[in-house]
Order: structure tokens, then C-alpha cells, then sequence
């Protein structure tokens, strides 16, 4: 398979769903000839006309709900956030209208829209610029998030996302769009709510969504030095969730290390560590740990940001307090 980047994914992906569907059309703020802000709707407007890839103000809340009402009457709109940090001036539309609709109408009216773009922290980019809302989307019952860490998961799941009858929000990282993987030429999709098991190992389950899983494979290989074997789960969805493959990799690791770059305080690791004890308890020999963002606005400092996210370190030092709890709690 060739290697392209995150950004070239999403890029095909578009492209792709637009030839197919003559409903799919992408609208955002600069996604039009300016090629996108972080250049991934490159090419597109000039391949699909102005028709199909639609520049608006500087108005979220205004062209949200304009996907959504487009939505409604059949269209299936892919609308680019510049930052989900943007989502808040439109979060009645976001949260209210959309994951609402099809519940208020009996189930009449799909809203077939999905909502994409950069949703992180590390950039240096400040407090506003900086929010990791998946956990919010998430909550809110007719909603549905996926959070791709790979190029091949970005393309997958974006296609799958724009087929789907209900809002999907995609959650990526500008961090990741320059990143290069393996990615089919051929047509294929990625169900929503199948998470992977990216690496097998026996002594603790590393398990996150998003950039923060590529963390956790870092820090495995560092464990991997020590004579410790980690396992990674990239959750791949956040709703649905596959909890089966979580259940199954914690039955054979008998340890957890959730990885977040979500806030800690009512995060998808919180969320994901009651799961876990609520339906596995008997088969933990250790105490749930987290490695999460730190519980403050993003710092502007780029060494104090790189810090307050999840890194290798972090993920080892929290593995090595599960080894080291497992005894006592064995015991």
C-alpha cells in the first residue's frame, strides 16, 4: 500500500464521497481557495466547483445551521471547524438541533451531516485555540465521535461518517495531518464502534483514543526495553464505543493505563475507567490508572504545554505505579 499523509487522507476521502454521492459537499471557512487552513480540502475546489466546496463567513453558528437545515432536506454536508475550539458559538446547533432532530420528529428527519477538524492541544496556539471537546460531544445521546489517530483510520472513518444517516463528529489533530501511513488505493470503509488492538502484550493494557494512543505506542516501546509487554487499544470511536475489545484486552493484561489528552475531570477516560470496573472488576489486579492533560487551561509555553499533555514519560511512570500496586492489591 503507498504512504501518504493524515491530510492526504482526509483529502481522498473527500474526494472519493463527493464523486459518489452528488449530495456530499463541503462547507467551512477558507476550505474553498484557500485550500483549507490547514490545506486539507487542497485541490478540491478546483476539481469540484464552488458548488460542491463552499467558503462561508467567519460564522459558525451561521453555517452550522445551514448544514444542518441542508442536512435535513437530504443534502449530506462535511462542514470543517478551523478549531472544535470554534464549536462553542455554536453549540445549540451542534448539540441541540442536531443530535435532537431525529428524536423530535419520531424518527422522520435524519440529520446525515458530519462536522471535522482539529481538536487538540500542542500547538502553542493558547487557552482558546486549545479544547479537546470529544468528551462533550460525546455525552449527548444521538451524537456520534470518532477521534482517527492513523491516515488509514482518517480515511476510513471519514467515509463511513459521511454515509452515516446521523451527525458524526470527527475529531483529528493538526499534529497528525503531516503524519505518513499506509493507506489502500482501493475503496474500503471502517465501521464506527470497532476499537484495535494496535500492539499485544500481557503485563498492562495502555488504552486512548486519538494522537494520545501514538503516545501510548511510544511508551510501549520504551517498556519493551524493561521486560514489560504493554498492550495498545486505540478506541477508535468514542460513540459508539466497542467496550467488548476493551473488556477482552483488560481479561488478559489484568492492568489499565488510560491515556487522554482530554481534561481529567469528567473526561473519556473516566468515562471508559467505570466501564471497566464496572463489568471487569474481578479481572483487575491493580488500581485503574490515568495519564490525562493536565486539569488547567492549555499554556501558551511551548516546553509547559508539551508537558501538560500526555507523554512517554508519564505513561511509563504510571505503568510502573500498576506494577508495583498489583501485589497489594493481589495481596
Amino acid at each position: 500500500m503507498p504512504e501518504i499523509t493524515y491530510r492526504q487522507a482526509i483529502n481522498d476521502a473527500l474526494a472519493e464521497e463527493i464523486e459518489r454521492d452528488e449530495n456530499v459537499f463541503v462547507m467551512g471557512e477558507e476550505v474553498a481557495q484557500y485550500n483549507g487552513a490547514y490545506k486539507v480540502t487542497e485541490g478540491l475546489y478546483d476539481r469540484f466547483g464552488e458548488d460542491r466546496i463552499k467558503d462561508t463567513p467567519i460564522s459558525e453558528a451561521g453555517f452550522i445551521g445551514m448544514g444542518i437545515g441542508a442536512s435535513m432536506l437530504g443534502l449530506r454536508p462535511v462542514m470543517e471547524l478551523m478549531f472544535w475550539s470554534f464549536s462553542y458559538v455554536a453549540f445549540d446547533q451542534i448539540v441541540n438541533n442536531a443530535a435532537m432532530v431525529r428524536y423530535m420528529s419520531g424518527g422522520l428527519t435524519h440529520v446525515p451531516i458530519v462536522i471535522r477538524g482539529p481538536a487538540n492541544g500542542g500547538t502553542n496556539v493558547g487557552a482558546t485555540h486549545s479544547h479537546t471537546p470529544e468528551n462533550f460531544m460525546a455525552h449527548t445521546p444521538g451524537l456520534k465521535v470518532v477521534c482517527p489517530a492513523t491516515p488509514y483510520d482518517a480515511k476510513g472513518l471519514l467515509k463511513t461518517a459521511i454515509r452515516d444517516n446521523d451527525p458524526v463528529y470527527v475529531m483529528e489533530n493538526t499534529l497528525l495531518y503531516g503524519n505518513k501511513g499506509e493507506v489502500p488505493t482501493e475503496e474500503y470503509t471502517i465501521p464506527l464502534g470497532h476499537a484495535q488492538v494496535l500492539r499485544e502484550g500481557r503485563d498492562v493494557s495502555l488504552i486512548g483514543h486519538g494522537r494520545s494512543i501514538l503516545t501510548a505506542l511510544e511508551a510501549a516501546g520504551h517498556l519493551a526495553g524493561e521486560g514489560i509487554e504493554a498492550e495498545v487499544v486505540d478506541l477508535r470511536s468514542l460513540r459508539p464505543l466497542d467496550i467488548d475489545t476493551v473488556l477482552a484486552s483488560v481479561a488478559r493484561t489484568h492492568r489499565v493505563v488510560l491515556v487522554d489528552e482530554n481534561k481529567p475531570f469528567c473526561g473519556v477516560s473516566a468515562q471508559v475507567s467505570h466501564m471497566i470496573q464496572e463489568e471487569a472488576f474481578d479481572e483487575l489486579d491493580a488500581p485503574i490508572r490515568r495519564v490525562t492533560s493536565l486539569d488547567a487551561p492549555a499554556i501558551y509555553s511551548d516546553p509547559l504545554e508539551r508537558e501538560q499533555l500526555p507523554n512517554p514519560r508519564r505513561i511509563q511512570e504510571a505503568v510502573q505505579q500498576v506494577l508495583e500496586d498489583a501485589p497489594r492489591a493481589a495481596g
